[in-house]
């Protein structure tokens, strides 16, 4: 069963403190306990904060299942975040992806034999006057192209 290390529970307990309603702990929480595992969180973890910050499992679920940067399930080293809504798909985005996932030799949401990365559609990143664009981690790449995109992911291997 999964818990948090004594730093990330000092954390949780550290955002529990700053809001005057505890659900509003539940999004940095969530981000805490997705870092100790890898990149993605389980029914375990889920379980576990509840317990943690005293909220039911379900209200942690609605949050978790809502918002796409939680991962449901393991992700490589590098989770390449391909926008695919309209601006990006007009400007090539979809293209984009495709080629991304033709040229690692994976589908969408897999994680390539290696373990360094996994490709996903996603929608509006919020960046509609760049497109295509895409995230990786924590970094925007923005006005990209299928090569200029796989030329970036090469480097990081």
């Amino acid at each position: 069963m999964f818990k948090l290390s004594e730093e990330g529970l000092a954390n949780v307990k550290k955002e529990l403190a700053r809001y005057e309603a505890k659900e509003s702990a539940i999004i940095p929480s969530l981000y805490i306990a997705q870092k100790e595992n890898k990149g993605f969180i389980t029914p375990d973890m889920i379980r576990h904060l509840s317990q943690v910050m005293d909220i039911p499992e379900a209200r942690i679920n609605e949050v978790f299942k809502f918002y796409t940067m939680f991962n449901q399930k393991p992700v490589g080293k590098y989770h390449v975040q391909v926008c695919t809504n309209i601006s990006c798909a007009l400007e090539g985005g979809r293209e984009m992806a495709h080629h991304i996932c033709k040229e690692l030799g994976v589908k969408y949401d897999e994680v390539t034999s290696d373990g360094r990365f996994t490709i996903s559609k996603v929608e509006c990143l919020g960046s509609c006057g760049t497109a295509p664009m895409m995230q990786v981690n924590d970094t925007y790449h923005e006005k990209l192209t299928p090569e200029s995109a796989m030329n970036l992911l090469r480097g990081m291997r």
